[in-house]
């Protein structure tokens, strides 16, 4: 008698599921820690503030090739290349609030502390309920729309209200993206690891770089 040793689809799809979320967060530990390390180097360098426009079009540019090239060891390269290129774009940022306010790195060091916590409570919150917060997708997509367009509305237009108000929004939104993003690598919306990350990662860079001007608006010293 031949015994059936086929593993039912459910439990092979939650084997499935665990094996994106690890690859996911071992991936976008590897991809921070190399963003910060080209961060870094942007501020021993001394770089300038890179222009918004070329930020965006090398930010798109690479996001494409990452997106295409996701399912192939190419896709590695190309994640790497993106959050090595933002992280260049950071560093000038940076070296900004160093040098602008004496208390540069405690608003530096409390973003990145905030930043921390809300995503390993969000992440810890979905991983730990399994609810599906599928629902908030439309509603966040449309929400990151109007505030990208009123964030390019404030530089064009030089308002800084506007633009705290946009970071303000932004905060909120990264916030639920990680919630949705998180939900949706548990629940199979998302199976591909590398998109995983580079949605995890773009939310984690938006949400501390929004903090960050909160903070400086608010609590920095000149």
């Amino acid at each position: 008698m031949r015994l059936n040793t086929a593993i039912p689809r459910s439990e092979a799809s939650i084997l499935a599921t665990n094996k994106v979320l690890k690859n996911t967060y071992l991936l976008l530990s590897m991809t921070l820690l190399f963003s910060a390390m080209t961060a870094g180097a942007a501020m021993v360098l001394n770089l300038p503030h890179f222009n918004p426009f070329v930020t965006l079009i090398g930010y798109f540019g690479l996001l494409f090739l990452t997106t295409k090239f996701s399912d192939s060891g190419l896709g590695i390269v190309f994640v790497f290349a993106l959050t090595g290129f933002m992280g260049l774009t950071l560093g000038p940022i940076l070296t900004m609030y160093l040098t602008a306010f004496t208390n540069g790195h405690e608003l530096i060091m409390t973003a990145l502390g905030s930043t921390g916590v809300i995503f390993l409570g969000f992440s810890g919150y979905a991983l730990t309920t399994r609810k599906d917060f599928s629902f908030m997708g439309g509603f966040l997509m449309v929400g990151v729309l109007v505030a990208f367009l009123a964030g390019i509305g404030a530089l064009i237009f030089h308002m800084p209200g506007l633009s705290l108000a946009v970071s303000a929004m932004f905060v909120l939104l990264m916030s639920g993206m990680i919630l949705y993003q998180t939900s949706e690598i548990i629940h199979g919306g998302e199976t591909n690891y590398i998109l995983a990350t580079v949605s995890l990662y773009v939310s984690i860079y938006n949400l501390f770089l929004s903090l960050l001007q909160l903070l400086g608006a608010f609590n920095g010293r000149n």
